[in-house]
């Protein structure tokens, strides 16, 4: 006869695998069915979590396009803020940790900091594929974080990689809602440009750098509002690399002798007016040097971003006063309640528009 406190131990040991494998199975599905696959931009299909709450973009653009889309969900920055960064966004942007990138300019991925903000996504764009690249890429396989790539490559990217990535994280209107207006946008650019018979198009001369002497060429990702805005870049060509920024000589500005002048850094518009060199250029002359608005983040390059959008509106009305009939002071106040959820004062719009 088996024996009775036998029967009970192997009841026992029955119950607990039982039990167990219950346990087992709860924790298992639950991973199972909150994770989706998808497609991303590449062309690339991956496994990536139903729910997501942090993103480490690895870029510039892609920090700037999470932004747009909610920035609660950037779990890192790319570098230090500068203060114009800090005006208009949101208080928690301010205070994440720097984790780096591929950002150039001697920046690396501080891999300590990216292992402790642990996010959901990685999220990526760069360029173009390259040895460098590739080897960035190779570098993140340890972390195991699905790596999501969005095709940033020219501003009219824009309408689907806002869909794409609001889809991604689940924010479905809010990316259509940004999406139709990045389509309206560029199409009113491509129509109102179409309009302008070449021979009649505005040069314009982009000036980097604290003296002004540093451009991008005609064909440049930098660069690339001037000819959707109706103007001709003087300083024309293939870009020689992705960075940029080319030393030109004055000589060089003169024999160009553009019609408009774009200023990215205010150190070098505060004395253009003044300085006896640029005074003999036509665009000085006639008071066409124009800064171009950089709060929160630069409405035209360095790094490009969203911001263009509005850029693209301010560019045309500058190139083209008689052919746009933008309101920049109402445009503003819209892009900035629905890109940035901000309202802006009176003072407010003065300041970004550099009145």
């Amino acid at each position: 006869m088996y024996p009775f406190h036998k029967f009970l131990n192997l009841q026992t040991k029955c119950l607990l695998l039982s039990v167990g494998m219950l346990l087992l199975l709860i924790l298992v599905l639950p991973q199972s069915s909150t994770a989706r696959t998808i497609i991303d931009m590449s062309g690339k299909k991956m496994t990536i979590p139903d729910t997501i709450t942090k993103v480490f973009a690895v870029s510039p653009p892609g920090t700037y396009l999470l932004y747009a889309i909610d920035p609660h969900m950037v779990a890192g920055l790319n570098f230090p803020l500068w203060e114009n960064e800090k005006r208009f966004t949101i208080k928690e942007y301010e205070e994440l940790p720097v984790v780096g990138g591929l950002v150039g300019q001697g920046r690396t991925l501080n891999r300590e900091v990216l292992l402790k903000i642990h996010p959901d996504l990685l999220l990526y764009w760069a360029w173009k594929d390259d040895a460098i690249n590739r080897k960035f890429l190779k570098s993140l396989q340890p972390f195991h974080i699905p790596l999501v790539s969005v095709r940033l490559n020219s501003i009219s990217d824009y309408p689907e990689a806002l869909c794409f990535l609001a889809d991604i994280l689940h924010e479905h209107e809010r990316g259509e809602l940004l999406s139709r207006y990045a389509r309206k946008t560029l199409d009113e650019a491509e129509t109102i440009a179409k309009r302008i018979p070449q021979n009649e198009r505005v040069t314009v001369y982009y000036a980097e750098g604290i003296d002004g002497l540093a451009t991008e060429r005609s064909n440049s990702l930098h660069a690339e509002l001037i000819p959707l805005a109706g103007g001709i870049n003087v300083h024309q060509g293939q870009e020689m690399d992705h960075f940029g920024m080319e030393k030109i000589s004055m000589e060089q500005v003169m024999l160009y002798n553009p019609d408009v002048i774009l200023v990215k850094e205010r150190l070098f518009y505060d004395r253009i007016f003044s300085d006896a060199r640029w005074k003999a250029l036509r665009a000085v002359q006639n008071r066409r040097v124009y800064l171009i608005p950089f709060i929160p983040f630069n409405w035209f390059d360095r790094p490009p971003s969203f911001m263009r959008l509005l850029g693209v509106k301010w560019l045309l009305q500058k190139l083209h006063p008689d052919l746009c009939s933008f309101d920049m002071e109402r445009e503003t106040r819209s892009f900035y309640r629905l890109f940035l959820g901000v309202d802006l004062s009176d003072e407010d719009v003065g300041k970004i528009l550099n009145q």
